[in-house]
């Protein structure tokens, strides 16, 4: 782990460089790309019909989630959107349906209107860059961090992303909690443990994994 200011320049220009990346993408390739992480969150983890599950709202050309999280409703599970509280402290989850009463947030972004605050058991999270060891490329804000940190127990969590922002390393600083899993339009990548690299999953091995308990 680093924590070196040059480092913090780096992220800088990765960040840049990986939005400007995101918004050449076409809006077929986008499409295609879209479907299929759709489907690998789908297929890929029954449990999560089970869930109350945290995800977010999409915007600036990032994966859409809610075509995945609206299913995975119809089957069972609650979901929550995060709202900011106030900058610089973790976020909390508040239950969102398809007509709930919505507001934008400090940043502009759709959030529930004074809809209740849920616990959450896993949390699908956008990355704008990941690594080979499942660590998060974010908006560097640390919302995310912050609030995983927070959280016990921790939830399951669930990265997703366009496999093109892939990196071999985002040089990852004591703050920076990794992925359980990353799923893109080409694979689901499982962190196997502490310090190691991901590996691929089919999404039928990965359903096998990630079935509910049964009491």
């Amino acid at each position: 782990m680093v924590n070196n200011p040059a480092f913090q320049q780096w992220k800088q220009q990765q960040r840049a460089c990986l939005r400007k990346l995101r918004q050449q993408i076409s809006a077929e390739q986008r499409t295609l790309w879209s479907d299929a992480i759709t489907v690998a969150l789908t297929q890929g983890f029954p449990l999560l019909e089970k869930h109350r599950i945290g995800f977010y709202w999409p915007h600036q050309g990032e994966y859409d989630p809610l075509p995945a999280m609206t299913f995975l409703r119809t089957r069972g599970a609650t979901l929550a959107l995060p709202e900011v509280v106030n900058k610089g402290e973790p976020l909390r989850f508040v239950e969102w349906w398809p007509e709930a009463p919505m507001k934008k947030d400090i940043y502009g972004i759709p959030s529930p209107d004074n809809t209740r605050e849920m616990v959450v058991d896993s949390i699908i999270i956008p990355l704008l860059g990941f690594d080979e060891r499942g660590y998060r490329l974010g908006y560097g804000s640390g919302y995310f961090d912050r609030t995983l940190a927070a959280l016990s127990p921790r939830p399951l969590t669930i990265g997703v992303a366009f496999e093109i922002f892939r990196l071999p390393t985002i040089h990852p600083q004591q703050h920076d909690i990794p992925m359980d899993y990353i799923v893109t339009e080409r694979s689901v990548l499982r962190r196997p443990g502490s310090g190691a690299d991901l590996v691929p999953l089919t999404v039928a091995d990965c359903a096998a994994i990630n079935r509910p308990i049964r009491n």
